[in-house]
């Protein structure tokens, strides 16, 4: 009889494989789908970006839902939601009705990942939560190598007019096989005996305001909506107004969607801080290189993919064993590699900005490595920290609170770095202008490190049983169950 929680974790990796493929595929494919379907910048735009959105708007309320009625049924559905929304995207002849497709899948990954990460830390304590994150990350890491290499090749294969619908429909068998297994496989349910906790429904609403506040004016293509201005006052109005609501709603003795556990934990706040920075930094460096390479030097899609490839393999190879060194060396070897990455990511600048076009190449190459690798050493390591305060009862709502952050730091930071980088190649300056964005990125690492080097300061971390607090020990490292 194969073990349960073995088996739920493989359910939990091919789900995320199956989001993140998707994610990373696809954009080889946005050119053959703009010729085909005709599709305008305004719906390109809702195509490319409206995934992030949706996904990011989902996120807090999946992982509450989760917590409040267990997460196997939110699982079962988002993912087939995603999967129902491949089928019709991929066999869509309008450009709009990609673009919604896209919202749909958007709202199908957002509500299965804050379940995963719940799914982990019911099943998983001390090291093996650790390792389970761990290959959480890795499968992010195959993805992201794979999904282009795939992606181009179908499109070679079945060419421009028909390659990019395949694209599309590649998870879909992925989805048919995990979610019939799930529903054998997972578990019935993440709450606890006599625990129905409240969902806070305006809270929720409020928080989702201020995240599309936020987030809109980042993928709305320039000119369509209220001037940019607006948005700023409808967050920090949404804001203040869910603090003040929250704030009662604790007083009537419910559960507020800002759950005092997790905001009020120095460890958790520090910990999400540090995955904000450092996710947005590396998302925006990435995407300034790959402007740089195929715009500003006009190599081939292939020839850019080539040289990013290393980071993403190193990536792979480090988060599947950086459980190892964090279970034996705790937050001080996230601050380690978040230093590595920041000293890598100033020489990667440097290289830009110095080696000439004919050594430019191997260079990149190498720097792109020792990126992969100390971000492999970062990410699941921080999840599995951050995670480890959080309580049982709220391991879907950290985890979603945790994702969403990562997501507001993307979508501004590859906004702003875009906007430098394509700026400088229209105007002829390109080298300068990569490095000017890698500039903002290197500076979002040294606060991503300070905020992990002022978690390692914390000397004492509270129990589960609340009130008292025991010496500070990574909890990862000592077997225990997460803290409260």
């Amino acid at each position: 009889m194969p073990n349960r929680r073995t088996v739920s974790l493989a359910i939990c990796l091919c789900a995320a494989f199956t989001t993140l493929l998707d994610q990373s595929s696809l954009n080889t494919a946005i050119p053959s789908l703009r010729t085909a379907l005709d599709a305008g910048p305004g719906t390109l735009q809702w195509i490319v970006a409206g995934y992030s959105l949706t996904f990011g708007l989902a996120l807090v309320p999946a992982g509450r839902l989760g917590d409040a009625h267990g997460r196997k049924w939110l699982f079962v559905g988002g993912l087939s939601v995603f999967t129902a929304a491949s089928v019709v995207g991929g066999t869509a002849e309008s450009a709009w009705v990609v673009a919604l497709a896209r919202l749909l899948q958007g709202v199908g990954a957002g509500t299965v990942n804050p379940q995963i990460f719940g799914i982990i830390q019911e099943l998983f304590t001390g090291r093996e939560r650790t390792r389970a994150l761990a290959a959480y990350a890795t499968v992010g890491g195959i993805s992201g190598v794979i999904g282009p290499l795939v992606g181009g090749t179908v499109i070679g294969a079945l060419g421009e007019q028909h390659g990019w619908r395949w694209v599309m429909l590649l998870n879909v068998p992925f989805g048919l096989i995990t979610v019939p297994l799930a529903l054998r496989w997972l578990p019935a349910t993440a709450r606890r005996p006599g625990t129905r906790p409240a969902l806070d429904l305006a809270g929720l609403a409020l928080l989702a305001t201020a995240t599309l506040a936020v987030l809109l004016p980042f993928v709305l293509p320039d000119g369509q909506g209220p001037p940019r201005f607006w948005w700023p006052v409808v967050a920090a109005a949404a804001l203040v107004t869910l603090i003040a609501w929250e704030r009662r709603y604790a007083r009537s003795g419910r559960t507020p969607i800002l759950l005092p556990a997790l905001l009020g934990s120095r460890g958790f706040s520090l910990g999400a801080l540090t995955a904000m920075f450092q996710f947005g930094a590396t998302m925006s460096a990435s995407l300034a290189l790959t402007l740089f390479l195929q715009d500003g030097l006009g190599w081939s899609p292939l020839h850019a993919a080539l040289t990013i490839l290393p980071s993403s393999l190193g990536f792979a190879i480090a988060s599947s064993q950086s459980w190892r060194l964090v279970s034996r060396y705790g937050r001080i070897s996230v601050v380690w590699a978040l230093t590595g990455s920041f000293l890598t990511l100033t020489v990667t600048a440097a290289v830009i900005g110095w080696v000439p076009a004919g050594q430019l190449g191997i260079a990149l190459t190498v720097t792109q490595l020792a990126m992969g690798v100390s971000g492999g050493l970062i990410i699941s390591p921080n999840q599995a920290l951050t995670l480890a305060h959080a309580p049982a009862s709220a391991a879907g709502l950290a985890g979603g609170f945790l994702q969403v952050s990562q997501r507001i730091s993307a979508t501004i930071a590859t906004a702003a770095v875009a906007g430098v980088v394509l700026a400088g190649i229209t105007a002829g300056v390109a080298r300068e202008a990569v490095a000017h964005g890698l500039v903002i990125c290197v500076a979002m690492l040294a606060l991503a490190t300070v905020c992990a080097a002022l978690d390692v300061r914390r000397p004492r971390v509270a129990t589960e049983s609340g009130g008292r607090e025991a010496p500070h020990t990574p909890p990862i490292a000592s077997g225990a169950g997460p803290p409260g």
